[in-house]
């Protein structure tokens, strides 16, 4: 396997090949997968191009459905070159001005219509005719419950589930996976958050898609509204739930604003489950310690929906007695 350094000077050969490489490159802030991202640039231009080491990363399916986002009218940015053995990408460039650092409270209405507006023309993509989507079945979350337990649970929290105790979350679990999984599916980008949209004119850039799938309608709007890296009032987040509704498809309308909220709430609970386990893998695993900080918000996030729903109170009251006290230690350790 190539090292980081070998793997650079392929890169920049590939570049300079196409006349493309005319500064160092300057390595870019990444996501919590193998990727990496650098921008290189001219006097008058600048791009991103993309390093996904085949051996860990498939960069197939972010051309398919870059390109098919396109075609749908969406922001995502062009592939200007492609070496899909290397795993290089050469992407154009949509500045630094991610959401999560543009957003406030001045801005927000703004912003988040236009990725709202950018969200419900999304779920209405078509699956790539040359990659179509996996479907966001019972059986994956079925796993990222096991995977809550097993990293986030057990490995950094070190609590042990007594078995009457793991029943009650079990009953607790299938509970939400009955209501999203009884929803309509939609395209799926899977992490539409302000970490992956971007500040444009009068638009939103969206990056990080190449996990798509097709999947219940709010799984998207969870990611957004209920972001693990940003807080908003919970009213202001239930009004942009409510303008959202309007914006989907007609066949939605027999569906009432208090059900559609209830899909909402329990898709944003497994939503922070499974952030709740990433983040500790990325720590224990990857040893990338910086993602804990976004522990306390999320668990603040489940600690706020879990109290609404009777069905939840198991679940509400694990957090309440067992997960928040011992989170607690773990990151009074960490900081």
């Amino acid at each position: 396997m190539e090292s980081i350094d070998e793997r650079k000077n392929l890169l920049e050969q590939w570049l300079a090949a196409m006349g493309k490489c005319h500064s160092p490159l300057q390595l870019l802030p990444g996501d919590a997968s193998f990727r990496r991202y650098f921008r290189t640039q001219t006097v008058h231009q600048s791009w991103i191009v993309m390093d996904a080491p085949p051996a860990k990363e498939d960069c197939r399916p972010f051309i398919a459905i870059a390109n098919a986002l396109r075609q749908h009218g969406l922001n995502t940015p062009e592939i200007i070159a492609a070496n899909t053995e290397q795993g290089f990408l050469l992407l154009s460039d949509f500045g630094d001005r991610t959401y999560l650092k543009s957003l406030h409270s001045t801005n927000a209405d703004r912003l988040y219509r236009y990725a709202l507006q950018a969200l419900s023309r999304l779920q209405a993509c078509p699956s790539p005719m040359d990659r179509p989507l996996p479907r966001f079945t019972g059986e994956w979350l079925q796993n990222e419950w096991q995977w809550h337990k097993e990293w986030f649970v057990k490995q950094l929290l070190g609590v042990t589930l007594e078995n009457k105790e793991e029943s009650l979350l079990n009953e607790c679990y299938q509970t939400l996976m009955h209501a999203i999984t009884a929803q309509p599916y939609v395209f799926m980008h899977r992490d539409f958050h302000s970490a992956n949209l971007m500040v444009l004119p009068n638009a939103v850039g969206i990056l990080d898609f190449q996990d798509a799938f097709i999947g219940p309608v709010t799984y998207d709007l969870a990611s957004l509204l209920r972001d693990c890296y940003i807080h908003w009032p919970e009213a202001q987040v239930l009004q942009w739930v409510s303008d959202y509704k309007q914006l989907l498809h007609p066949q939605l309308n027999a569906i009432s604003e208090a059900e559609f909220i209830e899909w909402f709430d329990k898709m944003s609970v497994q939503r922070h489950l499974k952030a709740l386990f990433t983040f500790a893998r990325k720590a224990i695993r990857d040893q990338q310690s910086q993602y804990l900080q976004h522990v306390p918000r999320t668990l603040d996030y489940l600690m706020t929906v879990t109290a609404r729903y009777a069905q939840l109170a198991p679940l509400h009251d694990f957090l309440k007695t067992r997960m928040i006290p011992a989170c607690e230690g773990v990151l009074s350790c960490v900081q």
